[in-house]
């Protein structure tokens, strides 16, 4: 298995959405990132090779002298299950097939990959891992938290033929304890309602969650009879509200960027009414599904993890998959079940399974122990003062290149005096979120700024909330709830009185999702944060992807023509400033 003083292991998520790479030398994260931000098509869905690509020269290795590669997908998992399924319910051939084809590229990988590196097969030594998807859900945020032991949680759409799966980690270990088979799928739930809604891209789930404060769960009734409650605190779904029990989940991946069919019946509509046109004005009756369709998801989500807390006895829990997401149900979770403490990922999506996937061989299959805690968001790529400076000086951009002190106190007094600034610094974040490392950043004071974001540069829907990051060690007299949430990956209540001083990352129901930021994690960011607060009394930026309808930016380049092309104020690559004129 090569030299065991330093196993390295390549984890992938390929040939599904949010295609990802990652290297491990034994239990060090030393590189990961999703493809979509090399290639800038959102979701990206096929073989991550340019996420591979840069994971080797990061790590500073060729394809052939990795170990293991561990894929975040086992074509085998519940393939009894798979058959009586698509014998029972009459599956069209076509789904059949096209799954069998995904499996097949699965199982053809290493040939594949060998061929992009332009090698043959033979010369890549490492063994092929095939990790069941949600096991390496699980994985990705049990062996990542700072608990020794925990109850596990993982919910998405659909991987490996389970929507959900829940378990128990203690130290090197993970046990399983059940799971939710396909098509019963909560994920599917809540896709076929944003898609009944009008939004129709892959992964627009979040616009429904910003959409629901703007209404009341006027139809939770209805949806009772879509989502059915199990015994064991588990669900199913009504088949007469989905298409995917007779047809499977249509999916194409032309050109990469996935795309899902709709996936509701008639029988949704006539529940709910009709069927909202993209384009189509957003009335309260659509606000009012959202709210009634998010609150459903929040109480399966509750109800599932109550039942695990009463069976596992533990008062930790790790949660992933694409509805972890739901930061608002993150938010309220420890409220709402006997947990006392929560842990989501900064990659709690499907990219994140690359690295679960590496950290379930090394720790679950290999039985090496845990490193120490530390949070690992930042493993993305990085440029240096000169490289930037390179790119300024052959494009002809008049900028001043100051010491770090200087250019978090000018950077700061333009934020306090209202500027959109664009912030790009260290190693990007791996996951959905801008940490503060490719971040767009403007005075939360601003009661303009959401306004004058979008405008500028977003161009997004105006019910969307932006999200504040405020200085650790200031939570307390900004929120209701002080936990460090250092991956944006909650939604807490903003404290009433405070509200008026931070209008832009207040969302209309008086809740933030925030981003805890301490100095230990990003002291660059902290900094600002912190000389921003001595120039204004507020220890909170607006944070949101430095990006424009795109994956977040990765390199200066793409900062750079972002910034030009929009109608941001200032510009900060690493140590050089650049300001509009």
């Amino acid at each position: 298995m090569g030299n065991t003083n330093n196993m390295y292991i390549l984890g992938l998520n390929a040939y599904h959405g949010d295609s990802s790479a990652c290297i491990y030398r034994n239990a060090e994260l030393l590189a990961a990132t999703e493809e979509e931000r090399i290639l800038r098509v959102k979701h990206w869905a096929g073989l991550p090779v340019e996420a591979v690509r840069f994971c080797l020269q990061e790590a500073g290795i060729g394809l052939q002298d990795v170990d293991i590669i561990t894929v975040s997908r086992d074509p085998g998992a519940k393939i009894g299950q798979k058959a009586a399924y698509a014998l029972r319910s009459g599956v069209l051939f076509r789904a059949v097939r096209d799954r069998a084809r995904n499996a097949f590229s699965i199982r053809g990988l290493k040939k594949d990959l060998a061929e992009a590196f332009g090698l043959e097969e033979k010369q890549v030594k490492a063994r092929m891992q095939y990790i069941e998807h949600h096991r390496s859900h699980m994985a990705s945020a049990f062996f990542t938290s700072p608990f020794e032991e925990s109850a596990l949680l993982s919910v998405d759409g659909m991987g490996d033929f389970s929507s959900v799966m829940r378990g128990v980690g203690k130290g090197n270990r993970i046990e399983v304890i059940d799971s939710v088979s396909y098509p019963h799928s909560l994920g599917i739930f809540y896709t076929a309602c944003t898609q009944y809604l009008g939004f129709e891209h892959y992964g627009d789930e979040y616009k429904v969650m910003g959409l629901a404060p703007y209404g009341q769960p006027k139809y939770l009734d209805r949806l009772r009879d879509v989502v059915l409650y199990r015994p064991e605190g588990l669900f199913e779904l009504n088949p007469k509200y989905f298409k995917h029990f007779k047809s499977g989940v249509a999916m194409s991946w032309s050109g990469g960027s996935p795309h899902v069919e709709p996936l509701y019946t008639d029988a949704l509509v006539q529940a709910l009414g009709p069927v909202r046109g993209k384009d189509e004005y957003l009335n309260q009756h659509h606000k009012d599904v959202a709210a009634s369709v998010q609150r459903l998801c929040e109480e399966v989500i509750f109800r599932m993890a109550q039942d695990l807390y009463e069976k596992s006895g533990l008062t930790n829990l790790c949660i992933a998959g694409g509805v972890a997401q739901n930061s608002v149900a993150n938010g309220k979770l420890t409220d709402q079940t006997g947990f006392e403490h929560l842990y989501v990922p900064p990659a709690g999506h499907d990219a994140g399974t690359a690295t679960g996937s590496a950290l379930y061989l090394y720790h679950h299959k290999l039985r090496n122990n845990r490193p120490p805690f530390r949070h690992q968001a930042y493993t993305g790529a990085q440029f240096t003062d000169e490289q930037v400076e390179a790119l300024l000086q052959h494009e002809g951009i008049a900028y001043q290149k100051l010491t770090d002190e200087e250019l978090i106190d000018v950077a700061a007094g333009y934020l306090a005096a209202g500027a959109v600034l664009g912030w790009f610094q260290g190693r990007a974040e791996f996951g959905p979120r801008a940490l503060g490392n490719r971040s767009i950043l403007v005075n939360p004071a601003r009661p303009d700024a959401k306004d004058l974001l979008n405008d500028k540069i977003k161009r997004r829907e105006g019910f969307r909330p932006f999200a504040p990051s405020i200085l650790e060690e200031a939570v307390a007299d900004f929120f209701e709830k002080s936990d460090p949430v250092p991956f944006m990956e909650k939604v807490y209540r903003i404290k009433a009185e405070k509200r008026p001083l931070i209008l832009a990352v207040t969302h209309v129901d008086g809740t933030g999702r925030l981003q805890t930021v301490s100095a230990q994690d990003n002291p660059r960011y902290h900094a600002l944060i912190r000389r921003f607060a001595d120039k204004t009394g507020v220890p909170i930026l607006l944070n949101t992807s430095f990006n424009e309808n795109e994956p977040i930016v990765n390199t200066p380049v793409q900062a750079l023509a972002c910034y030009l092309r929009t109608k941001m104020d200032v510009l900060v690559l690493q140590n050089c400033i650049i300001i509009r004129k």
